[in-house]
């Protein structure tokens, strides 16, 4: 029993050395990769462009911009954060954090507008990676005589609504409902919309774009090459790289529309009006949308209960409603 004891004790102290000896070392590393991380960055810094914006734990603006677009915060309480965001304010930036996260072997996580329900561009299952953030990288260009626009990729929907309407009333573009959405996401994963019954997608309109590839090479449509092109309209660009602008077209719109908002719940006959619905939408002429979302609410009458709510969201060129 007492040997049992003994080898007991030095199995428990062994394996406490042990532990703290490999958090020790592997602190060590990745302070050692952090010092290399941010040293890559500024290394060969070009003078005629802005200093890159790097934010760590320490700095105390970091937890207000990983929090500015993240719009689910119950994963925020619940993750493990990055250890730098990069904020670009010039391409050069996109292409040194692409460069030193390889070359330090740190995970890479791209942020727009921070849409996606799940924080897939705030979340990473490594222990140690950095988020670039492109809120501050969101200039509009509209050229109204060439019915295009170059949009970069932290821009919003609406600023791209804004932005259009400023030089025309007759320009448009079909892209989603909400004004906060990030361009650079939403049209990488196709960009669904009340305008695409006539128009289609909004990745169905670009005709160009800019991303920075895995080896931090800036390519555009012609030097990228037909299929990485036609995969990032779509298939998710952050797959492939990292977008930093889209070259789209715009579209003709009446300088007035018809729109419309009806709420009902289910106690209200919602189940009914989307059954019928469903055998409607589809054969309505391309000028007339009618989208449908359901989200649980509070029910008027019942004591504290929830029902489920639908929502129709009507768009109807004039002429047609």
């Amino acid at each position: 029993m007492e040997i049992s004891s003994i080898s007991l004790q030095s199995f428990l102290v062994l394996s406490l050395l042990a532990y703290y000896s490999n958090r020790a070392i592997s602190e060590t590393t990745s302070s050692s990769i952090d010092d290399d991380f941010i040293q890559c960055l500024n290394i060969n810094h070009n003078s005629n462009t802005p200093t890159i914006p790097i934010y760590t734990q320490i700095n105390s603006s970091y937890s207000t911009i990983l929090r500015s677009s993240a719009r689910n915060l119950r994963i925020l309480s619940s993750i493990t954060k990055p250890k730098f965001i990069i904020t670009p304010t010039h391409k050069s930036h996109f292409q040194k954090t692409v460069i030193c996260c390889k070359k330090n072997g740190l995970d890479l996580k791209v942020r727009s507008g921070g849409h996606d329900a799940e924080g897939l561009s705030y979340v990473s299952d490594a222990i140690s990676f950095v988020m670039l953030d492109s809120n501050n990288f969101r200039d509009v260009t509209v050229d109204v005589d060439s019915n295009t626009a170059w949009i970069q990729a932290g821009a919003s929907l609406g600023e791209v609504y804004y932005k259009v309407a400023e030089k025309s009333k007759i320009h448009g573009f079909p892209a989603g409902f909400c004004p906060t959405v990030g361009v650079g996401g939403h049209i990488s994963g196709g960009g669904t919309g009340a305008l695409v019954r006539k128009y289609g997608l909004a990745a169905d309109q670009v005709i160009d774009a800019c991303i920075v590839n895995s080896e931090g090479k800036i390519l555009n449509r012609e030097t990228m090459g037909n299929d990485l092109f036609w995969a990032i309209r779509g298939g998710g660009a952050a797959s492939f790289g990292v977008v930093l602008s889209w070259k789209v077209k715009l579209v003709s719109v009446p300088a007035m529309l018809i729109v419309a908002t009806v709420r009902k719940t289910m106690e209200q006959g919602a189940a009914d009006i989307v059954h019928k619905w469903q055998f409607i939408a589809d054969k309505l002429h391309e000028d007339v949308f009618i989208g449908l979302t359901l989200s649980v609410v509070s029910s008027k009458n019942t004591n504290g209960e929830r029902t489920v709510s639908r929502i129709h969201n009507l768009v109807c060129w004039r002429g047609w409603c």
